[in-house]
Parts: C-alpha cells; structure tokens; sequence
C-alpha cells in the first residue's frame, strides 16, 4: 500500500447520533483514519444527496444504526490504497455506504479497492459526484434485468425524475424507441428532452390505448415504473407486448395495483422489481465502469446541479432534497 499524507489526517462529517429531521445532523470533527492493508482512501470532492440519504436519517432504512455519517454517491480523489490507484480521480455509489458503514457526506471515506471506478474525465468532480445512484439504479433495471434490446420500445412512467432521465438515456444510447411519459411542460435541460425521447404528455389520456396506438398495436417491450401508482402501473402491464417487461423502483406503503393474470401469462410477461440499496459500493463500480462510455462520449448528458451546499451547511442541503428540489443537489468537499 502507498499513501499521500492524508491517511490519518483528522477531517470532517456530517453525523447524525438519531434519526429525525435535517436539523439533526451535524458536522463534528473526526480522527484520522488509516485504510489498512486492503483498502483505500478517498478525499470526497463532492457528493450528492439522494432522496434515500434524507430517509435514512429520518430512520427509515432499518439496517442503518446510529451514529453515522451519511451519504452513497461521492467523487474525488484517492489518497491512500493500492499504489496504481493513488492520485486517480474516482466516483462511486453503494448501499451498503450511508447505512452499513460511514458514507460520503465526509472529506474522506474508506472503500475496498474493488470499490474503485475511474471518473470520466469529461466531467466535473460535481457532476460525476451526482451520478451514482440515479444511473445504477436504471442500468439494474434496464441492462441487466429486463435486457433491452436495440429497437424495443421503452416507456419510462416519471421520465423527468433522476432515474427516469437516466433510463431515458441509457435506452436510447442502447438503440432504442424512448416514449418519456409526462405531465405538462418539460424543461429544456431535462434528460429526456435532451437524448431525443418522445415525449408523451399523459394528462387525461387512456394510457394504455395510447401507448398501445403508439407501439402500432403491438404494444411496448419494456416499461420502466418510476412512480408507482395504480393509475399508471395498470395501464402499463395493459400496453405490454408478448414478452413485455415491467420493472418498479417506486410504490406507496400499504397500496395494492391489479393485474389480470391471464393476458399477463399469456403474454408470458414480466414484472421486475429493482432496489439498488442492495448493492454495495464494490458491487455498482463495475457499473459505473460500464457507463463511464456514455458520459465520455457524450451519450448521457452531465446532471443539472440545481444547489451546491458546503459541508457546514449540510442540514439545509438535506432540507432541499427534502422539499423536492429539481435537479441534483450536492455538498462540495474539497
């Protein structure tokens, strides 16, 4: 193992010691850690806040026990690991980083070598900082589960969220149609818009008629269901062709969608269901080498970084996710 000087160096995190609101994290000062043998160093540069980071701290992710320091997307730099690693600018995602063991929310964070992905260098430490979970999850579901195919066609149920923009993405590098469902207007810096999915405003349509029409009477090989609600799941599994796929990241504690299963069978159908927190950070970084293409050559556009908090200011970062801001939001570190 080789090191720069800052493996021991002491640094700061946001922590929280119990679950409640923002205002419960704080940033305190930490004691220099030390890799070890076998691991690495990363001094984080900046780190995003993900939907899940604001949950976790509200006590909603039963694996996690205080106190911790949150936080599973990161980008930056490592400083203390295998020697062909030091000094290589890097990124990452995990759900294993926040929850099980300390996070990114941190001037440094501790990772297994085979956590390790190299950062395009066509983005910025923010922008890559900013990828993480948004693009693991859709490639989860896409790529590896329903295995699309170039010329299927895909519908993405909240194309103009996170993951739904990166499914559009993703897709369409991939060869794919794309029908981006939304409501109303679309901004001109969102994803869909930007890779060149059809968008489809689904105010006050029959959806699955639509869809159907759209598809040529066939119906839609893959459905990728950001939202998870009835009134939009149903007509989906509905639009489905022989073969369909519907993967769910999204639903509503206690809620119960219908599906009649003989169309669904005899379609020979799929239902999918993807929850990225069970892969950690050594699990997402071949991932990330995976999509590192599409960011290099311009495929998947850079994220929109809608806030940039420092690390004191973590408590209003959070209270931003929390309130739904659009775009990515993100703690500068460095």
């Amino acid at each position: 193992m080789t090191s720069q000087t800052d493996a021991g160096t002491p640094f700061r995190a946001a922590r929280f010691g119990a679950f409640g609101g923002p205002d419960v994290l704080d940033v305190v000062a930490m004691p220099g850690i030390d890799p070890g043998i076998g691991g690495a160093l990363v001094r984080v540069h900046a780190a995003s806040i993900n939907p899940s980071d604001v949950k976790n701290v509200a006590g909603r992710m039963r694996q996690t026990v205080p106190p911790r320091t949150p936080g599973r997307d990161f980008a930056g730099v490592v400083v203390a690991g295998p020697e062909d690693w030091v000094g290589a600018e890097v990124w990452g995602t995990g759900g294993d980083i926040g929850f099980l063991r300390d996070g990114s929310h941190a001037e440094y964070v501790v990772l297994p070598p085979g956590a390790l992905a190299r950062k395009p260098e066509n983005l910025s430490f923010a922008e890559a900082g900013a990828v993480g979970v948004n693009y693991v999850t859709a490639w989860i579901g896409l790529v590896e589960y329903a295995a699309q195919k170039p010329g299927e066609t895909v519908v993405v149920l909240g194309a103009t969220g996170g993951v739904g923009g990166a499914v559009c993405a993703i897709a369409r590098h991939r060869g794919a149609r794309v029908i981006a469902c939304v409501r109303g207007a679309v901004a001109e810096d969102a994803v869909c818009r930007q890779v060149g999915a059809e968008l489809l405003d689904i105010t006050g349509i029959d959806l699955a008629a639509t869809l159907r029409e759209m598809a040529g009477g066939r119906g839609v090989d893959v459905v990728y269901d950001g939202v998870g609600t009835p009134a939009l799941f149903e007509p989906a599994i509905e639009a489905l062709a022989f073969g369909g796929r519907v993967v769910c990241i999204a639903g509503t504690p206690g809620e119960k969608v219908r599906i009649e299963l003989i169309p669904f069978y005899r379609k020979e159908a799929r239902l999918i269901g993807v929850d990225s927190l069970k892969r950690g950070v050594a699990a997402c970084a071949p991932i990330l080498d995976a999509l590192a293409e599409g960011f290099a050559s311009g495929a998947y556009p850079p994220p929109v970084i809608a806030q940039a908090w420092p690390l004191a200011d973590v408590a209003h970062a959070y209270a931003a996710v929390a309130a739904g801001t659009r775009g990515r939001v993100i703690l500068t570190l460095a």
